[in-house]
């Protein structure tokens, strides 16, 4: 069994205060033993408007702060990192990748995820809108990486409600999942918990999800309540609203057990990758 943490803030509009409390944060979680670290979706930067983010934005050479920032934590910790996400240049020029780095104990880049789903929704009920693809270009591939807690499948946020995407990290051998997340307070209280636990059930893997919680500078307010989350669907630890560290274990022998007992994955049919 391997001890992970989900690293929930409530990240603001001035990167370094951000920086400085998940360098914080991490060392606590890395002191309580945790070997993989994982951090929240924006959690160097939430900006007034979703256009501020091209301000901070890295070219993906390794040599902006964020990114040096995640390799020194990383090193200094003695830890793999999940870092979020943090806004990497695309190529058009024009928008950035939402990016998820994956650093390991020595602080090299080992994966890098862009995500895949863009949240341009108009909220029912409220005034809330987002238009990510406004400032952001999707992503366009699935990405997985072998780590101390086993096969990692890497999805951010809005990708949760799409399943496919959970079913190619599985065809590609995960058994977990690092969710770095910023739900919204309306979408979070009606659908986070039952779409992380129906992601872990249908494809028995376990999910760690990191989000941001709480109120932010700009307006908007997140869901919180990061999770882990086993292969049979159950909640092993949840938080609040506000910002902290939760502890779990990933345990790749039950994965294992679990698909052997029950084995929906060896029965699947409709757009199977797996040999009968």
């Amino acid at each position: 069994m391997t001890p992970v943490a989900a690293i929930q803030m409530a990240s603001g509009t001035q990167p370094q205060a951000n920086l400085a409390d998940a360098r914080r944060r991490m060392a606590e979680a890395a002191e309580q033993g945790a070997r993989v670290l994982v951090l929240p979706e924006n959690f160097a930067f939430m900006g007034m408007q979703e256009t501020d983010v091209l301000d901070i934005a890295e070219a993906p050479d390794g040599q902006g702060p964020l990114q040096r920032f995640l390799a020194e934590q990383s090193r200094a910790l003695g830890v793999w990192i999940v870092g979020g996400t943090l806004p990497l240049r695309a190529p058009d020029g024009r928008r950035v990748r939402s990016a998820c780095l994956v650093c390991d104990d020595r602080g090299e880049v080992v994966a890098r995820y862009d995500k895949i789903h863009l949240f341009d929704v108009h909220l029912p009920d409220n005034n809330e809108a987002y238009t990510e693809s406004r400032v952001y270009q999707p992503g366009d591939e699935v990405v997985t990486v072998d780590t101390p807690a086993g096969r990692l499948g890497l999805a951010i946020c809005y990708d949760l409600r799409f399943p496919e995407l959970f079913r190619a990290l599985l065809d590609q051998g995960a058994e977990w999942v690092a969710l770095p997340s910023a739900f919204t307070a309306q979408t979070g209280q009606a659908h986070w918990e039952v779409l992380l636990r129906a992601r872990a059930v249908e494809n028995q893997m376990y999910v760690v999800a990191a989000a941001q919680g709480g109120f932010h500078v700009n307006g908007r307010e997140t869901w919180g309540h990061s999770a882990v989350i086993d292969p049979w669907g159950r909640v092993l630890g949840e938080l609040g609203r506000n910002p902290g560290v939760l502890l779990g274990e990933i345990d790749g022998r039950e994965v294992e057990r679990m698909r052997t007992v029950f084995p929906t994955v060896s029965h699947r049919r409709l757009g199977c990758a797996i040999p009968e």
